[in-house]
């Protein structure tokens, strides 16, 4: 994940020059590197707020924040660090602090879509339930019970909730019967998507089943 194509600022560069790189690469963040070491991270209000655009970064005093990552660490780890301090970019360190990189958001979500198989064809759940229910062995079950397999799953919680979402990317197209079986399991079923009309002619069929019914 790491770019092969942004750079890293020295303190020789100017405001103008970080300007100009963060809107070449659509980002708000880059890292300031002296040879292999990590100084910090600087953004273009930094820039703004201390009006140095024709100086050289170093000739200012910077209180810069130094996030990074490890080249071991997990994307899950890369995706909370990016999330929590909103970042555009970050970099990456070997196992002796030396600077090797920096991944952007734009790389890590392509990654990320990769990862949880946002690519492949195939229909999503959202089920709701009290955490102490989850188990992912019955879930599975209904899943593959109905000739389909879990291609990606995740699940969140709200703080100070007993209530969970299990959101589940399935290989089925149709997941009709795998509606109907969560269901009779008696899940609460927040959200299903389909591709195509596939859930509209889901929704006609039973409504003209019912229909048929009331006349009878």
């Amino acid at each position: 994940m790491i770019s092969e194509v942004v750079p890293a600022l020295k303190t020789s560069d100017t405001g103008v020059q970080a300007l100009s790189w963060m809107d070449i690469f659509r980002i708000s963040h880059l890292p300031i590197v002296n040879n292999l070491e990590f100084l910090g991270l600087i953004s273009d209000k930094d820039i703004y707020d201390l009006n140095m655009a024709e100086e050289a970064i170093g000739n200012h005093k910077l209180s810069l924040f130094s996030p990074y990552v490890m080249m071991k660490q997990h994307i899950y780890e890369v995706i909370e660090i990016i999330s929590r301090l909103e970042l555009t970019v970050v970099p990456v360190l070997d196992e002796n602090k030396h600077y090797k990189g920096l991944i952007t958001l734009n790389d890590l979500l392509r990654t990320f879509a990769n990862l949880s198989a946002l690519k492949q064809p195939g229909g999503i759940l959202e089920l709701e339930l009290n955490v102490n229910d989850y188990t992912l062995t019955e879930i599975s079950q209904i899943i593959e019970g109905n000739d389909a397999r879990i291609l990606s799953l995740y699940v969140s919680s709200p703080e100070d909730s007993t209530k969970m979402t299990v959101t589940l990317k399935v290989s089925a197209t149709d997941i009709s019967s795998i509606i109907q079986t969560f269901n009779r399991y008696n899940y609460t079923i927040k959200a299903s998507y389909m591709e195509g009309d596939e859930m509209e002619d889901l929704m006609n069929n039973r409504f003209d089943a019912f229909m048929k019914y009331l006349s009878i």
